[in-house]
């Protein structure tokens, strides 16, 4: 599958960069055990990755993992760019990851958890797998579109999702059909309770949440 050029401008454009602000927060809880190897699960164009290898110790190892060629593509590129160190960019199923048992720290995902676990029958090998590669005790951090409470702010996030983001995204992109999915997920995702009863339910020993911009994201912050 393509990449737009426009990929990196839209989410800047379409969340007034908010979601840059939202990933550098992610960054920081996943890397406040100083992890030695850490993974940026789903990595897209590397915008977690790039944050964790910035802000983690220099003899920290960063690995960013995606499924799909072209976006690691992009990955690599603008991580040539920035002279923060090296990061591991490695393609691989997230049901099926290409690592050790334990083999990690620390994990996170930006903004990709909802295609994992919003009506996916392989949820629980996603869940699982995740599991699986941290070590015990280890932290695993997810940054994703949530649900405001505020039944005011649900209509005017979902109303801009419907208004906003899948016109302006689908005209500067060509691909309508990939917004309309984001903001059907978005408007139907999880609201951040009920996303907390099914990590837990998957097996993850805690799992605690921030609302971000009063619900319309949320970072939950898990441990093995």
């Amino acid at each position: 599958m393509a990449v737009p050029p426009s990929y990196d401008l839209l989410n800047r454009l379409l969340t007034l960069r908010l979601d840059e602000y939202w990933r550098k927060k992610a960054a920081r809880l996943i890397l406040s055990d100083r992890p030695g190897k850490v993974l940026d699960l789903c990595t897209g164009t590397a915008d977690l990755a790039l944050h964790l290898r910035r802000l983690s110790e220099p003899d920290a190892k960063v690995y960013a993992l995606d499924y799909s060629m072209p976006m690691l593509n992009i990955a690599r590129n603008k991580a040539e760019k920035r002279p923060h160190g090296h990061i591991e960019f490695v393609r691989g199923d997230a049901s099926d990851m290409p690592f050790d048992d334990n083999y990690f720290d620390a994990a996170g995902i930006a903004f990709a958890f909802r295609n994992l676990t919003w009506k996916n029958p392989d949820t629980d090998k996603f869940l699982s797998e995740i599991l699986r590669v941290i070590k015990p005790g280890g932290r695993f951090v997810a940054v994703e579109t949530s649900q405001p409470k505020s039944g005011l702010v649900r209509v005017l996030y979902h109303t801009y999702m419907r208004s906003i983001t899948v016109p302006i995204g689908g005209l500067i992109s060509g691909h309508r059909g990939a917004y309309h999915y984001l903001a059907h997920s978005a408007i139907h995702y999880y609201a951040a309770p009920e996303l907390k009863k099914i990590l837990l339910a998957a097996g993850f020993s805690s799992v605690n949440y921030r609302l971000l911009l009063n619900g319309i994201a949320a970072i939950w912050d898990c441990r093995v």
